[in-house]
């Protein structure tokens, strides 16, 4: 049996058209079962749903062989004991910096200024600004991240975006991009070698959708 961890939401959406390509169908719609294990047309594969932040933690210790996660969520996890082969080229974001529109950013990082920043992502953004020699306090949040600098509890935020409309309605804008996100397939390193003939045709499978897939333009 292989099981497969997936968070429910763009990533499970985008991860449907690669699992077709490997012949495998989610035979439950997630958004409207209460099942916490969907079974698939394969009697050998069964998805399992859990937080998008504990799919490393699942493959890692065996309660997956495979998942797929962002490439944020793998640093803040650190990627201990998974085998990382591939970059699914879905789910597609960036991580940056945010502030309020009226507070001048560039001039703070020049004077030197202490920065608080509120993020969920404390370790990228430990160590983006210590890249750059800047000090800070990171502050610790879990969801709206944009309501930090509204409130007067941090001065910068460090977040995921996409369009930026959220950004844009909260009156805060995109002041330097950290890094480009995308979804990985992450493997448990003792499955891929107890479980290889089952695992790797799903990995080739895989493969060859994300390079049929069109670049983007």
């Amino acid at each position: 049996m292989i099981t497969l961890a997936l968070s429910k939401g763009r990533i499970f959406d985008e991860t449907l058209p690669l699992l077709a390509a490997a012949g495998i169908e989610v035979l439950e719609d997630p958004e409207k079962s209460r099942k916490l294990i969907l079974p698939t047309n394969r009697p050998d594969v069964k998805v399992v749903l859990v937080r998008a932040t504990d799919v490393p933690t699942y493959v890692e210790y065996g309660g997956a062989d495979l998942g797929v996660t962002g490439k944020d969520t793998l640093i803040e996890h650190g990627g201990q004991g998974l085998y990382q082969p591939l970059d699914l080229q879905i789910a597609k974001c960036r991580m940056s910096v945010a502030v309020p529109a009226d507070f001048d950013y560039a001039s703070a990082v020049r004077q030197g200024s202490r920065l608080r920043v509120a993020t969920k992502y404390t370790t990228i953004a430990r160590e983006f600004f210590a890249g750059k020699g800047v000090h800070v306090d990171l502050i610790k949040l879990y969801g709206s991240m944009e309501l930090a600098p509204l409130t007067g509890l941090a001065d910068a935020i460090v977040d995921l975006v996409s369009t930026g409309k959220t950004l844009q309605a909260n009156k805060l804008v995109e002041v330097e991009q950290i890094m480009d996100i995308s979804s990985r397939l992450v493997v448990n390193q003792a499955a891929l070698k107890l479980k290889q003939a089952a695992i790797r045709p799903i990995l080739d499978a895989f493969t060859q959708a994300i390079q049929k897939a069109p670049s983007p333009s």
